[in-house]
């Protein structure tokens, strides 16, 4: 495993005019791993991807993918497999035509019978994109991307659409991927599978990082939580809780067991069940819901 990072920014810089999309924005990705760059909307991740992805000129700064330029096409496109949000691919080709036609675009090798395999297109190969269902495009947008292995891949939202499933297969095949040495850059609104999957996490504010750091370093951030229901009846409890917008009780801690001892602890003296008791760290959601109120 070699110790240079395949993607590194350094103070990145992005304008639209008079607007600023991305503001002195420094971050490495390390090889093997599997990096999620996630922001609110307008945050400049959008843009910030197209960079390192060669698709546009940064303003100022330096953006290097395998200590290479990016615009360097020749350089860094075979070494690379993108999924973008939408494929565009044309509606008049066949399945196999699309996958092969990125093959040459990109000048990877692969056998397009193995890549179909493993998103269950086999038995489309023949048909026309035009003829394909949601879920099936997004399938081939990710047979094109993983199409040659390539050692760098970008997922921009890449289960939207998808079934169980098909999910399920799609994750499958990154893990596989990661086995065989790839590194993988993440988008998606699924925060969930940011909190399951990344080694490490950016989260994207105004054009600037408002966190780095993996799961549990972000989520340190915000104290932990202890939610339930409690009857009207029930005596004053022992630790400062507020109302959420679902009718149950939160208590904030930033000591966990302790503070949960001391509720059960409450609860049982008076006789008082807590309903639907929840307790455990801030989870991602909580920490993205954060930034606004920063």
């Amino acid at each position: 495993m070699t110790s240079t990072p395949v993607i590194d920014v350094e103070r990145l810089n992005l304008k639209y005019g008079d607007f600023h999309a991305v503001k002195d924005l420094s971050f490495q990705v390390r090889h093997g791993e599997l990096y999620a760059l996630l922001g609110t909307n307008g945050a400049g991740k959008t843009s910030t991807l197209e960079t390192i992805e060669g698709h546009r000129a940064a303003t100022s700064g330096t953006v290097r993918v395998f200590g290479q330029n990016p615009r360097d096409r020749r350089a860094v496109r075979p070494r690379m497999g993108v999924m973008l949000q939408e494929s565009g691919f044309s509606p008049d080709l066949t399945v196999r035509e699309s996958v092969r036609l990125i093959g040459k675009l990109t000048g990877r090798t692969d056998k397009v019978e193995r890549v179909l395999g493993i998103v269950d297109l086999t038995h489309k190969a023949g048909t026309k994109v035009s003829q394909l269902s949601g879920g099936e495009k997004r399938r081939l947008d990710f047979a094109t991307a993983v199409y040659g292995t390539p050692e760098l891949i970008f997922l921009d939202e890449p289960t939207t659409g998808l079934d169980i499933q098909s999910r399920d297969d799609l994750w499958n095949a990154v893990d596989k991927m990661r086995e065989d040495g790839s590194t993988i850059v993440l988008t998606t609104h699924y925060l969930e599978e940011a909190q399951q999957r990344a080694d490490r996490i950016g989260l994207m504010h105004q054009g600037t990082f408002h966190r780095e750091g993996t799961v549990s370093e972000l989520t340190r951030t915000l104290p932990s939580t202890i939610r339930f229901f409690l009857p009207d009846s029930a005596p004053e409890l022992p630790l400062r809780a507020t109302l959420d917008s679902d009718g149950k009780l939160r208590i904030e801690t930033s000591d966990l067991p302790k503070d949960l001892y001391i509720l059960l602890h409450w609860a049982h003296h008076n006789g008082v069940e807590p309903q639907e008791l929840e307790a455990g760290p801030t989870r991602l959601d909580d920490v993205f819901r954060s930034i606004g109120s920063e």
